[in-house]
């Protein structure tokens, strides 16, 4: 059993270890779309290239946890840092459309956040845990920060291969950082025996990832997850696409725009959620998240310029993160202690769909209605999410699991 003074360590060294795997993939946005236009690819294409990233992360998300779950954190975060390094490589080779894909590969393996995620739940009290993984939050501003201005300068100065070849070091860096600092298993002992007595230690075995859908509340909090958090996930991807064409940002107006979004980012996840979680309950947050989200719907719809969005930013990002921390929060209590990895394997997945499908329905909403298309559907349906959960109150709240 871990001292609390020793727990605490080892969450911190995971931020930091978060907060570098978020850095190096941001830094891979500076080089990848560049790289790509100079290979001759347009628009059509790079919207494969984004699906075939989503698909290969949709299908590697459930078993990666399913591992952590049977093999520990530290196997779990090892894989994907020595995914991220192989990646990175490749990257450095990719000098034809083929490799381009080919390097996307590893990406199965490449759940750096999600791991950090699971090594933080295992660690923290179940009335803390919100907070903890709010703070993962703070880790993500940073690397996006760090990540974006480090990716357009090394690129810029020194070349895309350059760039590629720093980020693989990086990546040895915190497979370094894992190997030294995470212990070989993060769950206490009861939740150990109660894994190797109470299921199979089969990683494929698909049986054992979708039972979880049987707990109580999980189904319900699930299928919120992913009906509310369509509508930003797709206005998400298509992003870049509306940077450059509704709003004429140049690529540094677009990089002070993303270390903006950065920032609020940081603010909220490090200073706000920590303080609500402890006042309010957190199926009153996820009321909150889900009726800011619609007004924030409403306001992209009748926006007409850079300054408008930049004043909805603020809402946005707070309906985000209160909305991902809370319902990942809530999953992962839903659950018995030793399946917590696969849950979150499960809610990482929730994002690879969004980017699966979000490039075909928002490249048609954009095509075919426009951008106030992206805002109408988010207000639309996020209020009737929130009129569902209105009316069916706590009845179908998680439980909370008994401690160990």
């Amino acid at each position: 059993m871990m001292e609390p003074a020793a727990k605490q360590k080892v969450i911190y060294i995971t931020y930091l270890i978060a907060a570098l795997d978020i850095t190096w993939l941001f830094l891979q946005f500076s080089i990848t779309p560049y790289l790509a236009r100079r290979l001759g690819f347009d628009t059509i294409w790079f919207g494969y290239l984004q699906t075939t990233v989503g698909v290969i992360q949709l299908l590697g998300g459930p078993i990666y946890g399913r591992f952590a779950d049977v093999f520990g954190a530290r196997a779990a975060l090892s894989v994907s840092c020595l995914a991220s390094v192989v990646y990175f490589l490749l990257l450095t080779v990719a000098d034809n459309t083929f490799m381009l894909f080919v390097h996307k590969l590893p990406a199965v393996f490449m759940h750096g956040l999600p791991g950090a995620q699971m090594v933080v739940a295992d660690l923290s009290e179940n009335e803390k845990r919100a907070d903890a993984l709010g703070k993962l939050g703070l880790c993500f501003g940073i690397g996006m920060i760090a990540g974006s201005s480090l990716g357009g300068t090394l690129s810029t100065r020194f070349g895309e291969k350059f760039a590629a070849s720093f980020a693989a070091v990086g990546s040895f860096v915190s497979l370094l950082l894992v190997l030294n600092f995470i212990p070989k298993q993060t769950k206490s002992p009861p939740m150990q025996e109660s894994n190797k007595k109470g299921s199979s230690n089969s990683v494929f075995n698909v049986g054992e990832i979708t039972r979880l859908m049987k707990f109580p509340g999980v189904a319900k909090t699930f299928t919120v997850k992913i009906i509310s958090g369509l509508p930003a996930g797709i206005f998400q991807v298509m992003f870049s696409i509306i940077a450059m064409n509704f709003f004429q940002l140049k690529a540094e107006q677009n990089g002070y725009l993303m270390a903006y979004f950065g920032i609020v980012q940081m603010v909220i996840q490090g200073a706000v959620i920590g303080r609500l979680t402890s006042r309010f309950s957190e199926y009153s947050l996820l009321l909150l998240s889900v009726g800011v989200s619609s007004l924030v719907g409403l306001a992209q719809a009748m926006m007409t310029n850079v300054f408008h969005f930049c004043l909805i930013v603020i809402p946005m990002m707070f309906s985000l993160s209160v909305f991902s921390v809370i319902t990942d929060s809530m999953l992962t209590k839903s659950v018995s202690p030793s399946d917590t990895g696969t849950m979150l394997g499960l809610c990482a997945s929730v994002q690879s769909l969004l980017r699966t499908v979000g490039p075909t329905i928002g490249g048609f909403l954009y095509e075919t209605y426009g951008v106030p298309s992206f805002g109408y559907i988010q207000c639309v349906i996020n209020a009737a999410v929130f009129s569902l959960l209105l009316a069916t109150g706590g009845r179908s709240q998680p439980h909370k699991p008994k401690k160990m």
